[in-house]
């Protein structure tokens, strides 16, 4: 009997720990949906909600001005209106300044349409309109917005006045760098609805932060930013968009801006250099239209260059307006 005892114990071991694991497991699921309810009533929306083919997308929008400035935020950023914050403060004080969050960021649903550069584009333009906020714009995408800011200028000419990116993707970077267009695992989508963004929020919450001075951005803004990261982080809209940048690409790399439309590039100062001499200046440089006042800035700092250099930006801003006049 001794021995038989001995023999099932490791048995025995593993199924406590598995159960304590599943225990866990379940407490934390718990935990964090209760959590998510309670953030969800606790941190209403700064904007308003617009219904898009019956969902809600965020459109917030401060400020006045003859000018109307849409920001659209880059891949995977979770919650644009808090990250364009210290910009859009800046900007609010000579523009109407918009932030529309796509289907699956900040405060907007997420959708079951795919992310096609058709279908976001459409859905912006009728978040736009139903918000009573006519163009013509200046589109001011961040990074991978800068292909459905190409799409749009291209699609809808006479609602588009200018573009300003802020270290823009463009369709035609892949082939001038040679590189790959990136992809995301689909296991993905899990991060959020399982509680693992909320857990790797408690052990890193810098990651999912801005890396700005101290007090550029509000305690506040902060602990909405972590929320909404915990419910939104990687979830199958922003899944599906970054597998759908190829063929995103493919339906806009022939594009170009219209050769009047006035642009502004910003980006980093800090460029890598490849073998054939090739960087995001001299790419950005063959972007450049023929209209007198566009210009490339460069500016020190990350990729997101309006979590540090949102007064530069805005002062650049209001020197390339004024270098052309609205109708």
């Amino acid at each position: 009997m001794v021995q038989t005892k001995k023999k099932f114990k490791p048995l025995i071991i593993i199924k406590n720990c598995f159960l304590f694991f599943v225990s866990i497991t379940l407490i934390w699921f718990i935990f964090h949906q209760a959590t998510n309810l309670y953030e969800k009533n606790h941190y209403s929306p700064k904007g308003q909600l617009v219904n898009i083919d019956d969902h809600k997308m965020h459109v917030y929008i401060k400020g006045e001005g003859t000018n109307t400035i849409v920001l659209l935020p880059g891949l995977g950023t979770t919650a644009p209106t808090l990250d364009f914050e210290p910009l859009v403060e800046e900007l609010s004080e000579d523009n109407r300044v918009v932030v529309v969050e796509p289907f699956g960021y900040g405060w907007s649903d997420t959708t079951n349409k795919e992310r096609t550069v058709e279908n976001i584009v459409e859905e912006i333009r009728l978040a736009l309109k139903k918000s009573n906020i006519e163009g013509p714009y200046l589109l001011m995408p961040h990074s991978i917005s800068g292909i459905y800011s190409m799409y749009y200028a291209n699609k809808y000419p006479d609602e588009v006045k200018a573009i300003i990116g802020i270290d823009a993707t463009f369709p035609k970077a892949i082939e001038y760098f040679n590189e790959d267009v990136p992809t995301m695992p689909n296991f993905m989508r899990y991060i959020a609805p399982t509680g693992l963004a909320r857990l790797a929020l408690y052990i890193e919450p810098e990651d999912y932060l801005p890396l700005a001075e101290d007090e550029t951005y509000s305690k506040d803004n902060l602990k909405k930013t972590k929320a909404i990261s915990a419910w939104k982080s990687y979830n199958k809209n922003v899944v599906n968009e970054a597998n759908e940048i190829k063929n995103n690409i493919d339906k806009t790399k022939n594009m170009s801006f219209p050769s009047d439309m006035p642009v502004l590039f910003f980006t980093t100062k800090q460029d890598k250099v490849n073998a054939e001499g090739k960087s995001n200046v001299t790419f950005y440089q063959t972007q450049l239209t023929e209209f007198s006042g566009s210009k490339l800035v460069t500016l020190e700092g990350h990729h997101y260059l309006h979590w540090t250099r949102y007064k530069e930006m805005s002062d650049e801003v209001k020197e390339f307006t004024e270098s052309f006049i609205f109708n």
